[in-house]
């Protein structure tokens, strides 16, 4: 696969792409297949729509230390990922938008549009826009998403905060990865 045609390179550029750290280069790459085991700290509200939110999309239940496998199934610049939490299985499938400006994540019925930005540390996704089941969601309901993608001490690293109004937090995971195949 061409560089530019993967997703992260082709979404960053390839100056912003060489200036990132060698893990999050790895693991955003063009490898077809890319395994990674480590582990994540996973929180979230008790409260039942927090529970049933995360049941509806596949988002793992809170707990620390929780040991984590993960997978990328590459083709052309659609991704599928897979992350196998010690507390839940979460699937989502990512690609370009129309206009190639921004990622698209589905998960379950819900749709995610950020646009990336970059620095010499990592890579932040910004959450532009949502929709569920296919009709846009209002900015206000869609609450805050934090994430970004980096390395630490040598090792992938990652942190997703997701806040929603009436809510709380959804969902929250930290944590590192090192790869242990990608080709």
């Amino acid at each position: 696969m061409e560089s530019s045609d993967a997703l992260f390179p082709g979404l960053l550029g390839s100056a912003a792409w060489q200036a990132l750290p060698e893990p999050v280069q790895r693991m955003h790459g063009w490898a077809a297949h890319v395994a990674a085991r480590g582990e994540a700290d996973v929180e979230g509200a008790h409260n039942p729509l927090a529970r049933w939110l995360r049941k509806l999309l596949g988002l793992p239940s809170p707990g620390t230390n929780q040991a984590l496998e993960f997978f990328i199934e590459r083709r052309g610049s659609q991704e599928t990922w897979t992350r196998r939490f010690a507390h839940g299985e979460m699937r989502s499938v990512l690609d370009r938008g129309t206009d190639r400006t921004q990622l698209i994540e589905r998960l379950g019925p819900v749709t995610l549009r950020f646009v990336l930005h970059h620095d010499a540390g990592g890579i932040d996704w910004h959450l532009h826009r949502v929709s569920a089941f296919g009709l846009p969601v209002p900015r206000a309901w869609a609450g805050a998403v934090q994430s970004r993608s980096s390395a630490h001490q040598g090792r992938y690293a990652f942190a997703i905060d997701t806040q929603l109004p009436l809510v709380g937090r959804l969902v929250a995971y930290r944590g590192w990865l090192e790869i242990t195949h990608d080709d």
